[in-house]
């Protein structure tokens, strides 16, 4: 490699968002039928990546030096420049991409030079293909939720107050088109979903996207206001309407005219406030408590539910003619255990976003706590992870957050069956001596003779490391 391509500058990273360009994976491996493996591997991971290949480290070289890549998968050893060389050449050239390396010849010290380097992990030949399939997207998210970090950075990026919606999942692309069509026509608008999953978010980017925009947007919580209370919050009331109405009130409705208004919980609307939203969305206008002329308002209702609306329907405790009024369009937001590859990017825009607020700046987190966060299921979803991220923040001491940080119940690792990301990067020539040991164990199937031959060491010595980092397979 000649010294004026050593000294150009970085291939900088392009911003990945909601739609990101299709990621490229870079393959270096000398052995051909290797080679083709890991290649029919990587073709089949989310996101449809294009994958590259070349036989040597001088050609994944050259095509560092002029194109984008999100990961390199490389073998350690190759004729002339071996994986060090080109693991050391990428950082260099391209910080946000990930490596992930792959070798027959698997030592400890080499594994842990190769993480000191900034590998993201490293398998061992022979491997299951399960397991290069799941370092490989993990490696993937490790990316993107880097690349999201960079763009947030950038001057005029987009935030959460901005309305933008954070994902790269198909369930988010799908999200934004319908919100694209929702903000183009003024039809009803219903967003369904668990709690936490982001469904306020959604309406105020169908409000920033369309006509109405620079109008006001109310938001209301169904569930949060007495029944009582919450006909004269909606639709106001006139002096003298009852004891203590020693002044008109404006509702809600005529705060947002010419604007829209967010009936959130609309589950928990009691049957009497149905028929007069029914009133209101049907003919534009309704009698404030103690007036005699009525109120017309120009108003779009969107609104949300974590109840589906049917099953309320048939139990009549919801309007069936209201229920077809307000769910013209239906946007389902699904949960974030059904939307893991948008984990990692949520967690770097909540980083972000809080570490600015909090005036204690972030650089990132370490893969072992990206690895963690993957694991979990998120019961309480988009909301749950913003706390959480928020929480890592305050206590974190260092230039990165990492696992000291991390709540006992996602620090500890879950075994191999419960999620295809089983496995927290090593940090320690302890940690990576038990991580090999546990991995090759797996492979082995519990084979503790053939184990002790793998790694070079008799039985009696392996029997004592097992017993020592309470090794269970």
């Amino acid at each position: 490699m000649s010294p004026a391509a050593e000294a150009r500058t970085p291939v900088e990273a392009k911003p990945y968002g909601a739609a990101p360009p299709r990621p490229r994976v870079l393959v270096a491996e000398d052995d051909r039928d290797m080679r083709e493996l890991i290649g029919i591997v990587l073709r089949g991971l989310p996101g449809d990546p294009e994958v590259v290949m070349v036989e040597n480290a001088v050609a994944a070289m050259d095509l560092l030096e002029d194109e984008p890549v999100a990961l390199l998968v490389t073998d350690l050893c190759m004729p002339g420049a071996d994986g060090l060389d080109l693991l050391r050449f990428a950082r260099r050239r391209q910080p946000l991409a990930q490596v992930l390396l792959v070798t027959g010849f698997a030592t400890v010290d080499s594994a842990i030079a190769a993480l000191k380097d900034g590998a993201f992990d490293y398998l061992q030949k022979p491997f299951d293909t399960e397991q290069l399939r799941a370092r490989a997207q993990a490696a993937l998210e490790y990316h993107f939720a880097l690349a999201e970090s960079a763009r947030l950075r950038q001057p005029g990026a987009g935030s959460e107050e901005e309305g933008t919606l954070v994902g790269r999942s198909r369930g988010m692309e799908q999200i934004e088109r319908l919100v694209e069509a929702a903000a183009a026509y003024e039809s009803g608008v219903l967003v369904t979903g668990e709690s936490g999953s982001g469904k306020e978010l959604v309406v105020r980017r169908i409000h920033r996207l369309g006509p109405r925009r620079d109008k006001p947007f109310v938001a209301i919580n169904c569930a949060a206001i007495p029944d009582t209370l919450i006909e004269s919050e909606l639709f106001g009331y006139r002096r003298g309407a009852f004891t203590g109405a020693d002044r008109a009130k404006a509702g809600l409705f005529e705060v947002a005219d010419g604007g829209t208004l967010f009936l959130d919980e609309i589950n928990n609307a009691p049957m009497a406030l149905q028929a007069k939203l029914l009133r209101v969305l049907q003919d534009g206008q309704f009698y404030p408590a103690g007036a005699t002329e009525a109120v017309r308002v120009d108003v779009r209702v969107i609104a949300a539910t974590n109840v589906p609306l049917p099953t309320l329907v048939d139990k009549g405790e919801f309007r069936r003619d209201l229920y077809y009024r307000l769910s013209v369009m239906e946007i389902d937001l699904p949960p974030l255990r059904e939307r893991r590859e948008d984990i990692a990017l949520l967690a770097m825009h909540f980083l972000e976003r809080h570490s600015k607020r909090l005036g204690k700046p972030v650089a990132g987190m370490t893969p072992a706590v990206l690895a963690a966060l993957l694991r979990h299921d998120w019961p309480g979803n988009v909301r749950e992870l913003e706390n959480l991220v928020q929480r890592m923040i305050i206590l974190c001491r260092d230039e990165r957050i990492d696992v000291d940080v991390l709540p006992v119940h996602l620090a500890e690792p879950r075994t191999a069956d419960t999620h295809p990301i089983d496995y927290l990067p090593p940090q320690s020539l302890e940690e990576m001596e038990a991580y090999v040991i546990r991995k090759t164990l797996r492979r082995t199937r519990g084979d503790r003779t053939l184990t002790a031959e793998i790694l070079g060491i008799d039985k009696s010595t392996l029997w004592r490391k097992v017993k020592r980092y309470n090794i269970k397979v």
